[in-house]
């Protein structure tokens, strides 16, 4: 789970792969929750779904920017480290456990980078969920 100021653990990558699916819980289910708010033509005058489309897309957003502003600090906080660590094989080109660290945090750096292009199908993924569902209640402000 991600840290209550919502930020990732970016130390350990298994660590941060773990909190980032809990991220996208609501992602993972938004079917489920278009199916039980949305309702369906016969059903349309019990709630309000223009209301509840509305909601469900702010939850939605909202989810979205904190994955990607937590995903880009651990990879801004990996590209730090990764350039002190270059910076410190420079001086010292013969240290073996340097040079493996650096290759380790290289390596979690390149799995963090990837991860944007996982956001980004996740995301799209969920919207078009959503428009399809959603479309004729409630029409999302264009942004991005």
């Amino acid at each position: 789970m991600a840290a209550p100021d919502g930020t990732l653990s970016c130390e350990d990558f298994s660590l941060f792969q773990e909190m980032l699916k809990a991220m996208r819980t609501i992602d993972d289910r938004i079917v489920h929750a278009l199916n039980t708010t949305v309702p369906t033509a016969s059903f349309s005058g019990k709630v309000d779904a223009t209301q509840t489309c509305k909601q469900l897309y702010e939850s939605l957003i909202e989810a979205h920017r904190n994955r990607d502003k937590a995903i880009k600090a651990c990879i801004a906080q990996k590209s730090e480290l990764v350039g002190q660590l270059r910076e410190e094989r420079v001086k010292d080109g013969n240290n073996l456990k340097l040079i493996k660290e650096l290759r380790h945090e290289q390596t979690n750096l390149k799995l963090m980078r990837s991860e944007l292009n996982v956001e980004e199908v996740v995301n799209d993924r969920s919207l078009k969920v959503f428009i399809e569902r959603c479309r004729i209640h409630y029409i999302p402000p264009k942004s991005k």
